[in-house]
């Protein structure tokens, strides 16, 4: 039987489509949704999750909430668990030790986020397969994003991709899908908001194939205020990047440091030489012995730097090993549907 390269495309897209489905129908599915003070908007963010994943399980940490989140998020049929532990970070180390899943999805409880968007994102997770797949947030109102909040997102996005690498999109964003295999070698060591730093350099430096989703991003419901603080987070998120450059990338850190003491060094030692050139004498001595000391600690900075990058290639080969215990993804073979189709 013969079709036409129209018809054949529509067979196509749809016989993807359905077995996307399927394979998600298949798949063991979480939905992890960290909650502080969301009592406005919990219920809606589970309800929406559970209608447009009905075969996943919801599951909403709690993290010291004041108000009625874990009773909202109970009475609207999620999973609710505690964390006493105060961040957003320790509640996602917590929610990764605890679930049991093949695929997870981690959200926002403050319905920012398009629920709908999560097949698509396990979808596109399954047909790589992938380990991480971000939301790219699309603004659907003009006050979603505070000026703030936008200008520290691609500053802090910008010095990631330039130190760590490019592959990787709005690293803030609330809405990811991990694999299991993701979820069980991340070392979380971040306790606030910086865990998005945090898993984004974590794939990254174990070069995990990443893929991005586009969704739209709206602005929180009246009465829900957000728990980000432009300044101070966004300094703890600097400090971590900082933090995580020392420790994935010793010898470019102490190397940096090197260079500086040694043009501090030369700044200093740069009237002696001129005196002694012109004179043969050399009248500053402290400052000549000055000089050489930070000459000697540049000097250290930089074996340091050697000596703790190859302690670095160890734990990375560590964790790299951690990861590849776990299985990947079932993938979504569109090649195999395509001469299938073909066939037919």
């Amino acid at each position: 039987m013969c079709y036409s390269s129209a018809e054949l495309k529509d067979s196509l897209d749809l016989t993807f489509y359905l077995s996307g489905i399927y394979m998600i129908q298949s798949v063991n599915v979480a939905v992890l949704i960290p909650c502080f003070n969301e009592e406005v908007t919990i219920a809606k963010t589970v309800l929406d999750f559970k209608k447009a994943l009905p075969e996943a399980i919801v599951y909403v940490y709690d993290n010291n909430s004041s108000d009625r989140t874990a009773e909202v998020a109970r009475a609207a049929g999620a999973v609710v668990r505690h964390e006493a532990q105060q961040g957003k970070g320790n509640v996602v180390r917590r929610m990764f030790r605890d679930i049991e899943a093949d695929v997870y999805i981690m959200v926002d409880g403050d319905d920012t986020y398009d629920a709908y968007l999560a097949k698509d994102l396990i979808t596109e997770l399954l047909s790589g397969p992938f380990d991480l797949v971000n939301c790219i947030r699309k603004e659907t109102e003009q006050a979603a994003y505070r000026e703030g909040h936008r200008l520290g997102n691609l500053l802090l996005t910008g010095v990631v991709r330039n130190i760590f690498g490019s592959r990787v999109k709005d690293m803030l964003s609330g809405y990811k899908a991990f694999s299991r295999r993701f979820v069980k070698s991340f070392p979380s060591i971040s306790s606030g908001f910086d865990i998005e730093t945090e898993l984004t350099v974590h794939a990254l430096e174990l070069s995990l194939p990443i893929s991005h989703v586009e969704g739209s991003y709206q602005g929180r419901p009246e009465g829900s205020q957000s728990k980000l603080r432009t300044y101070r987070d966004g300094w703890r998120i600097l400090m971590l990047i900082l933090k995580l450059i020392r420790h994935e990338r010793p010898l470019f850190f102490f190397g940096v440091i090197a260079v500086l003491l040694i043009f501090t060094a030369l700044v200093i030692i740069e009237p002696v030489i001129v005196t002694y050139i012109d004179t043969g004498l050399v009248p500053r001595l402290p400052t000549a012995v000055l000089a050489t000391g930070i000459m000697l600690l540049s000097a250290m900075s930089f074996v340091t730097g050697l000596v703790l990058d190859t302690v670095t290639r160890g734990r990375r080969e560590l964790r790299l090993l951690t990861y590849l215990q776990y299985s990947a993804p079932v993938q979504l073979d569109h090649m195999s549907s395509l001469s299938s189709s073909a066939r037919d």
